[in-house]
């Protein structure tokens, strides 16, 4: 008699608990902060604030867009997580949620994603939320497929997160464009987030070098992979002193966290440098959720500071 179990498919309720697990939230911290950071420069470069509405918008825009990203990020590599001891108690390799139900999650986000940004026609007669969301969610889910050709692939990560402060200024006061601070802002995420993304491949190299995954430490080698991070963090530092003095709505406070920034980018890389993979949580998460904190609230303080001067 065969006494075969055959395998239950986990129950809605089972495979939601998992996706959620599975898109890391607290991994939000990297962006969200900027994003809120630019809305309030953008509002207040009008000299006002964003409203309740804008801001909740904001925050859902934010929400959803990345919900559908780390799930299309899930469900591309969800092969080659399997074959890595490292990621195969993800949801998908694990068979704690099936693929069909990532792409019906995807498919619900994008659509609250979508109807997040047409709400800013109602909040300021604004529409180029809403024409430019699929290109912002299309440039999103792009990361997954550029580490199968390009060691570059850290820095597209990079301009992804990078998206969300130009987008939050061209949501509130599109003019604000105008001003090069939004820009800095860009490009300080684009290569705060490349450079720690470089450190966090650390832990695959053996794996991508197996399995042609692009990453900086397996294409490159890891010590130039290192060189290349830290001067992506020396630029960090650099951009910063151009944003407090470029903004006339970032001062003392930004400041003190900018060069506080400094800091914890040099304890980082010491970190790794000491101990290779040992810190690498550390240094990945505690470190940099530590940077994008100080910076946005700061900033946000500076700028509420000034809009009431």
């Amino acid at each position: 008699m065969n006494t075969e179990t055959i395998p239950t498919q986990p129950s809605f309720a089972d495979q939601l608990s998992a996706a959620a697990s599975d898109i890391k939230l607290s991994h939000t911290i990297f962006a969200l902060p900027f994003a809120l950071l630019a809305t309030f420069l953008a509002a207040g470069f009008a000299n006002t604030y964003p409203s309740v509405f804008q801001f909740v918008l904001i925050l859902l825009c934010m929400f959803f867009a990345r919900t559908v990203a780390m799930l299309a990020n899930r469900y591309l590599d969800a092969g080659m997580d399997a074959e890595n001891a490292r990621t195969a108690k993800r949801a998908i390799p694990a068979g704690q949620m099936s693929k069909p139900f990532a792409m019906s999650v995807m498919i619900v986000c994008s659509a609250i994603f979508f109807a997040s940004a047409s709400g800013f026609y109602f909040a300021n007669d604004n529409l180029y939320p809403l024409l430019l969301s699929p290109l912002v969610l299309a440039y999103l889910i792009g990361y997954s497929l550029t580490k199968r050709f390009t060691f570059l692939c850290h820095v597209y990560l990079g301009t992804a997160l990078a998206i969300s402060p130009v987008a939050a200024s061209i949501a509130i006061n599109p003019a604000y464009l105008n001003s090069p601070v939004p820009w800095l802002i860009s490009l300080m995420v684009t290569c705060w987030v490349a450079g720690f993304d470089v450190i966090y491949a650390l832990q695959d190299v053996e794996f991508d070098r197996e399995n042609k995954v692009y990453s900086m430490p397996a294409s490159l080698g890891e010590n130039k992979a290192l060189w290349i991070s830290r001067l992506l963090h020396l630029t960090v530092i650099l951009v910063l002193g151009l944003l407090f003095a470029l903004s006339p709505q970032l001062n003392l406070l930004f400041l003190i966290a900018s060069l506080l920034t400094a800091a914890l980018l040099i304890l980082e890389h010491t970190l790794v440098w000491k101990s290779s993979t040992n810190h690498i949580n550390m240094a990945f998460f505690t470190l940099n959720g530590i940077i994008s904190l100080l910076l946005g609230l700061t900033g946000i303080i500076d700028t509420l500071i000034k809009v009431n001067a």
